[in-house]
């Protein structure tokens, strides 16, 4: 099975690593990681995210290990659209979280009118963190909590600096 996700990745903490385990379980996995010009876009909220170049770098580390893991295949390709790569022919599955549900949907209707068969969307539910929120790389790079979901200490009542 062919497998497809997509997203900033910036940074990388336990909910895209359950993303992740999951689409290996199913497949092959390639992962769109949006371009530097589309990230902003995809943003609820104005925040800094680290250029391209950094974040896949930090992207293939998380997923070598679980390949190897799986004995499975995977690619990282830059998005420059928001329905990135899953609206091509060759993937079977789109792994999703509960807010880009509908994102799966609009993927499976652009396939519909371009000829080709519905992908399985497979809906992951979201990591909590310690405080019972979800994991979110805005509260990681706000300094509401690290990348596992712990809290962390404000500094100085100003929030932690942005990820390296």
């Amino acid at each position: 099975m062919n497998v497809a996700l997509g997203g900033t990745f910036d940074p990388v903490h336990d909910g895209h690593r359950k993303l992740f385990e999951r689409a290996f379980e199913l497949g092959d996995v390639t992962v769109g990681l949006t371009s530097d010009e589309l990230a902003p876009k995809t943003r609820h909220v104005e925040r800094y995210v680290r250029p391209y170049d950094r974040r896949k770098r930090d992207l293939e580390a998380e997923l070598a290990p679980r390949a190897e893991k799986y004995d499975r295949e995977y690619a990282i390709r830059e998005l420059t659209e928001p329905t990135g790569i899953a609206v091509e022919p060759e993937f079977d599955a789109l792994i999703v979280s509960p807010e880009t549900r509908d994102g799966g949907k609009r993927i499976n209707e652009i396939r519909a009118e371009n000829g080709h068969e519905p992908l399985e969307v497979v809906v992951v539910d979201h990591v909590e963190a310690d405080d019972g929120k979800r994991i979110s790389s805005t509260r990681i790079v706000a300094g509401e909590i690290d990348e596992h979901g712990h809290l962390t200490p404000d500094r100085e009542g100003r929030g932690a600096t942005r990820p390296e």
